[in-house]
């Protein structure tokens, strides 16, 4: 009996031998005898065409001869065919494209005939190659000349010349060579027109059933009936980017076998597909919405609320705003971002996906990308608002009782004119023996707030409330900071009064600290109570006796060492600042202006009962002081008074410290002791003070805060606080660029020097705008020299500002500090 076994198209015959047939030794020494002779020309073929195939079957029952004749004519055909196809080479040998086998093949011990699939075709010129130019690309080309020991120079199908290591090559197209490069890109196109990935399909049914693996040449022989070098090709082409009905088996440089998966493999990688497409669609739908809306006009964009109504879209445009404020929190999302950037043909950078999120309307132009990055809370959570209505309704005060009636006095508020928190308010008398006395009324949150409570731990996590020129965002929710805790003109109101009678000198004689109500008088801003006092109204005499203890107390302070860091200080309200070109509102102020003095001196005079209050009375407390660092005021004396000499002093002032025990002298202040506690409803520390004098005054309360609690409660609120302060500090510079960018071309601002950073760059202070930049000035200017510049460039996204000096001022400046820098930023603020 005879077994057959097709190869590539080729029946390779194995004989087994049964009683009564002759033995196998006569059919090996024939085929002995004819490798000696055709074998080595045959192995060097690289056969294109199908090898003889025998259509015989041969019976080994009652002729075991005709094995003999059968395998003696198998193989004499296979010798007629090699000859055959010897000739044909010759007769082809000047063709353009030469006709090589992709496969070698080689004789078992036994006789047998067979393929090693996996033998690389050495390199030559003219052999047309797929290679990896990058992890993303692959690309076909037609190999030039040798480059090295190794490498090879190839002309790829762009036209670029390049040189590639063997690893490189991916694929060896069988069939083809001497190939001419110029007709790359018809030859890419005839193979795209064949290319069907469904045949992939019907070729994985019938493999799977025979438990097959297949090369790509054997994939076009069964897709195409035949695997000439542009079929073969495109079977590697489907095989290589098929993900789901085939696998490689085996590889071994540009060469691979192919397995059919199983049906259950292919089921799952389908479902997957169908996933990923239906994404591919959405993430097409979601770019074709980004296109929409950046070409629509302003007015016809749609809103923000509209990209985060569903999920899928939110997630994309979260990934975008990561990407923008770069806070992106998994690498996920920083490629989606990276993604749809790409898609939009923009440069994968913070900027374009800034730029992308304005022009599509999410963002307005005046984004505070500066907000977005350090996360700070902006509104309050609906269970913080439910529970401070709830505190509105029902809590109860339980310092009714110890209340002190104070409505007869006549109280004034004076605050910022756009102020809707009001926790602080003054009254005067004069006693019969022409002392002054002081009232300093400051609003009483703790009277609705406890320590530990739900409001109380959110207001501690924010530490204070968050003032920018666009928006406020207050410690406490709205309703209740607004309605409940804020001094109200003409209604009654619960307040902590600090009472002071105050020496000639400006000294404290006597004070007393009460729960009261009050009934606020008037609600001025700074400009109309120094409009009152420059009247010198007789019916507003209360308002100039505290005018006259103000300069009491400065006078006193002065003498006690206070060093005098009165500023400028610029203030920028925004009107509608989600529009492209938001109405600014831009204020001076001059803190030696009388009024904002007036409560400047009465903050202090407060800070300093308080502090010496708890000092006799052991309370912990959060005191604040500051070295007074020796400062020799006579030093500076050469300076021009205001702001060059007071930005000089405040370089070499030291830090402030605090303590939770006992007072700390204030050396800048002038005073032995201060504690903040004027402003409880937008500062946190404030409030802890409020917590602990209101204990004492109940009279055997136990107080709420230690000292190291106090303590550990400073350290998270001063934390944040000097988030808070930057993001004020960056804020207000922004809008104040923004302001003179705004401004006439060539507008003309006085300056001052206040001093020299490098040769003649100087730090200047732009008087109109309180605001500080650096410049260069011409030689021979001073510190304390007045120029005048005008802004060459505002570019307040960059935080840049470039001015030139324009003409020469050689006067002095005598003017006030900017508060920039200045002390209330580094040193903390008493208002």
């Amino acid at each position: 009996m005879m077994s057959g076994r097709a190869i590539n198209g080729c029946s390779i015959i194995r004989t087994a031998t049964y009683g009564g047939g002759p033995p196998v030794s006569l059919f090996r020494r024939r085929i002995q005898r004819l490798r000696a002779s055709h074998i080595r020309e045959f192995s060097k073929l690289k056969l294109d065409i199908p090898l003889v195939r025998s259509n015989r079957r041969f019976l080994g029952q009652n002729g075991g001869g005709g094995d003999a004749l059968s395998c003696s004519s198998c193989i004499h055909s296979l010798v007629e065919s090699v000859s055959e196809e010897l000739e044909s080479i010759k007769r082809r040998k000047g063709s353009r494209i030469r006709v090589r086998a992709s496969v070698k093949v080689k004789l078992t011990s036994y006789g047998e005939v067979v393929e090693d699939k996996l033998v690389n075709q050495d390199l030559e010129a003219g052999l047309l190659l797929e290679f990896k130019k990058d992890p993303e690309r692959v690309l076909l080309a037609v190999a030039h000349r040798p480059d090295g020991k190794k490498n090879w120079m190839v002309f790829d199908q762009n036209g670029v010349s390049c040189s590639i290591k063997p690893q490189q090559i991916t694929y060896i197209v069988p069939g083809v060579y001497n190939f001419d490069h110029t007709e790359l890109t018809g030859f890419l196109q005839r193979a795209q027109d064949n290319l069907d990935p469904q045949l992939l399909e019907f070729a994985w049914m019938e493999l799977l059933e025979k438990n097959k693996p297949v090369t790509p040449e054997e994939l076009a022989e069964m897709i195409y009936g035949r695997s000439d070098p542009l079929e073969s090709y495109c079977a590697h082409f489907l095989l290589s980017k098929d993900e789901i009905y085939f696998s490689v088996l085996e590889s071994r440089g540009s060469r691979s076998i192919y397995s059919p998966r199983r049906t259950e493999q292919v089921e799952e990688l389908l479902r997957r597909q169908r996933v990923k497409e239906a994404e591919e669609r959405e993430f097409e739908e979601f770019i074709g919405l980004l296109k929409s809306a950046k070409k629509a006009p302003s007015h016809a964009k749609p809103p923000k609320s509209s990209w985060l109504a569903d999920d899928k879209v939110r997630d994309e445009i979260s990934s975008l705003e990561a990407f923008a404020i770069d806070a992106w929190a998994s690498t996920d999302q920083r490629k989606l971002a990276g993604m749809v950037l790409k898609s939009m043909g923009l440069q994968k950078t913070a900027v374009s996906a800034l730029n992308l999120l304005i022009d599509i309307g999410y963002f307005p132009v005046h984004v505070n990308l500066d907000l977005l990055k350090l996360n700070l809370p902006t509104h309050h959570s609906e269970a913080i608002v439910e529970a401070a209505e709830v505190l509105l309704s029902e809590s109860s005060d339980v310092d009714a009782v110890r209340r002190i009636d104070l409505t007869h006095l006549k109280v004034y508020a004076i605050d910022v004119d756009e102020a809707d928190e009001l926790d602080d308010a003054l009254s005067a008398t004069r006693l019969d023996d022409g002392r002054i006395k002081i009232w300093i009324h400051v609003a009483d949150p703790a009277r609705y707030v406890t320590p530990g409570s739900k409001v109380d731990r959110e207001a501690r996590r924010r530490g204070t409330s968050v003032f920018l020129p666009t928006a406020t965002y207050p410690m406490f929710p709205e309703k209740l900071a607004m309605e409940g805790m804020s001094l109200r003109q003409g209604e009654i109101c619960n307040a902590v009064s600090v009472s002071v009678v105050l020496r000639p000198d400006g000294s404290i004689a006597e004070y007393s600290v009460d729960n009261s109500i009050i009934r606020p008088t008037y609600m001025l801003t700074y400009e109309s109570a120094s409009e009152l006092l420059h009247l010198n109204l007789e019916e507003e005499a209360e308002l100039r006796l505290m005018s006259e203890a103000a300069f009491l107390r400065s006078q006193w302070r002065r003498e006690q060492g206070a060093v005098d860091t009165t500023t400028l200080e610029t203030r920028i309200k925004v009107v509608n600042p989600e529009d492209p070109d938001p109405l600014i509102n831009l204020y001076v102020e001059n803190q030696a202006d009388q009024a904002m003095r007036l409560v400047f001196e009465m903050m202090i005079l407060c800070g300093e009962v308080i502090a010496t209050f708890g000092s006799q009375h052991n309370i912990p407390l959060p005191y604040r002081g500051q070295p007074q660092s020796n400062i020799d005021v006579s030093a500076f004396a050469h300076l021009p008074e205001g702001p060059v000499r007071s930005s000089s002093i405040v370089k070499v002032m030291r830090a402030a410290e605090m303590n939770f025990r006992c007072p700390v002298r204030h050396g800048v202040l002038g005073i032995p002791g201060y504690v903040q506690f004027t402003s409880p409803i937008r500062r946190y520390m404030d409030l802890t003070a409020h917590y602990q004098i209101k204990a004492f005054l109940r009279g055997g309360d136990k107080f709420p805060f230690s000292a190291g609690e106090l303590e550990g409660i400073a350290a998270s609120v001063n934390m944040q606080n000097r988030v808070v302060r930057k993001l004020c500090n960056s804020g207000l510079r922004y809008w104040v660029i923004e302001f003179l960018r705004r401004q006439q071309k060539g507008k003309k601002y006085t300056a001052l020097i206040l001093r020299f950073v490098k040769d003649r760059i100087a730090s200047l202070l732009l008087v109109e705008v309180g605001f500080q930049a650096t410049a260069w000035v011409s030689e021979g200017k001073q510190v304390g020299d007045e120029v005048e510049v005008r802004v060459e460039e505002a570019h307040p996204r960059d935080d840049l500002i470039l001015l030139k000096e324009r003409a020469s001022v050689c006067k002095r400046g005598n003017l006030l500090m900017d508060a920039t820098t200045g002390w209330l930023e580094q040193y903390g603020t008493h208002l």
